[in-house]
């Protein structure tokens, strides 16, 4: 009975730990999908908001980033500029850091399946249900004429989702509403043709990294307030060193959390130098033109990997395309079997 019972513990530890073990393996592998527009360089609002989290994601999870070129041909109707844009893009998230050997990078139109699973989802989207959707929403609230692509842009986005059985999206506040409309959408295919989609969830990325732009208000280029990531460094400093400022005196001791180059200064500087700006800033009888360029010098060297790793990228355009090549390759294999599955559940093989 003892040697039994022995052999049943170990039996029963073995059978848990493994168990364990498969948890832990899965929970590393979560799908995770992101995109990003190829409508003009990123600025240090985009990194910091999005760009940097969502590639940070690639260490621990199954990553899939794409550059959304069907998206962007709501806004951009100029062909060469949309080729560069797509381009620069991959250039600019290989240069931050994405690793095409943990994931995967491709262009959107570069993977036709997606737009086939498209018309599949529209066939039953409600009218309500994209009507309601903020973009479209906006538009038409302030007048102005929107298109059958920007009524329908949800559902592309869904099918981005959708395509390569991704479990989590990290998105911004203001994108969680996609993801809700991605579920309903695979929610009602599910119900009507049996179990056949993943149900994404969505990440919302940390707001804390407030990033403001050069007259205080969030960067954003709809403020025309941004500062590049990459760029002529010499031009870069000049913008820096126009950022708009109060007025107080010199010797005023300031509060630094509520000063925009401080804010700006504590994104790319160590602790200890973001200790001596506070107490500088709480001492006075400084200049903000110091500050500006502090906050210059910090972002020269907080970039300057990136920056090279783009020069060379762009001196090395074969291989950007063969990587952008092998992660559609890779993209496709995923997103053909999902749409092999979404057409047989519903009919069409």
């Amino acid at each position: 009975m003892g040697t039994s019972r022995v052999a049943f513990n170990r039996s029963h530890l073995l059978f848990v730990l493994f168990h364990h073990f498969r948890t832990l393996i899965r929970r590393r592998d979560m799908r995770v999908l992101s995109g990003i527009q190829p409508t003009g360089r990123p600025h240090w609002g985009n990194f910091f908001g999005a760009i940097r989290q969502y590639i940070d994601l690639q260490e621990e999870n199954d990553g899939f980033y794409f550059i959304a070129d069907l998206h962007a041909l709501t806004t951009i109707r100029n062909a060469d500029e949309l080729r560069q844009n797509t381009l620069d893009a991959a250039l600019d998230l290989l240069a931050l850091g994405l690793d095409p050997s943990k994931a995967t990078l491709f262009v959107q139109s570069d993977v036709p399946e997606v737009s086939e699973l498209t018309w599949l989802l529209m066939t039953g989207a409600p009218m309500g249900l994209l009507e309601r959707c903020h973009a479209y929403k906006e538009k038409k609230a302030k007048g102005i004429a929107a298109d059958a692509g920007l009524f329908t842009y949800p559902v592309l986005m869904a099918s981005d989702i959708l395509a390569y059985d991704s479990e989590v999206v990290p998105v911004g506040e203001d994108q969680v509403q996609h993801i809700e409309v991605c579920r309903d959408l695979a929610g009602s295919f599910n119900h009507s043709f049996g179990d056949t989609f993943v149900m994404p969830k969505a990440r919302t990325l940390d707001n804390g990294a407030k990033v403001p732009g050069t007259d205080g208000q969030k960067m954003s280029k709809s403020y025309d307030n941004t500062l590049p990531l990459f760029g002529e460094v010499k031009k870069i400093r000049k913008q820096i060193m126009r950022i708009t400022t109060d007025s107080r005196p010199m010797e005023d001791a300031k509060e630094p959390d509520e000063d925009h180059l401080y804010q700006l200064f504590r994104l790319f500087a160590q602790p200890d130098q973001i200790q001596e700006m506070a107490a500088m800033y709480r001492r006075g009888g400084f200049g903000y033109g110091d500050v500006k360029k502090a906050v210059a010098e910090a972002s020269e060297t907080y970039f300057h990997d990136a920056r090279n790793r783009r020069d060379d990228l762009a001196n090395n355009m074969d291989y950007v395309r063969e990587t952008l090549r092998n992660g559609a390759d890779r993209a496709r294999e995923v997103a053909g079997g999902v749409l092999s599955r979404a057409q047989a559940a519903c009919g069409l093989r």
